[in-house]
């Protein structure tokens, strides 16, 4: 049975009007906004683990109930081929421009299961 050393890094929410979410999360909470991509997602920092508002429809990959669960791994590839990559609905290998590789998996119910590589410091 496989065994992922992995730590929860981030939650993706899905949203028909992403402008309402994006001020509910940062207006009424006060949480701080540190990415956006106008018309596709806001990622907000939390503590440690990011809050990611997506709007519906924007990807070929959607998740059941849409939600999403990040997980961070040393080395995605590896993940993949101890996990089987029969179980992998996307992967994207990274590219030159420093973007690490990611895969995602779906749990039994269709949740999205995403796991990034963690950055080499």
């Amino acid at each position: 049975m496989p065994h992922l050393d992995a730590r929860l890094i981030g939650v993706e929410l899905y949203f028909d009007d992403l402008q309402a979410a994006k001020r509910f999360y940062q207006e009424t909470l006060g949480l701080n906004l540190i990415h956006e991509q106008s018309g596709h997602h806001v990622q907000f920092g939390i503590g440690g683990p990011f809050l990611c508002l997506e709007r519906k429809g924007v990807e070929d990959y959607p998740s059941r109930d849409k939600a999403v669960i990040f997980l961070e791994v040393a080395d995605v590839r590896s993940a993949v081929e101890e996990l089987g990559k029969e179980k992998v609905v996307h992967f994207e290998a990274g590219n030159a421009d420093g973007a690490p590789p990611w895969a995602v998996l779906h749990d039994p119910e269709g949740h999205n299961v995403l796991l990034l590589q963690a950055s080499q410091r």
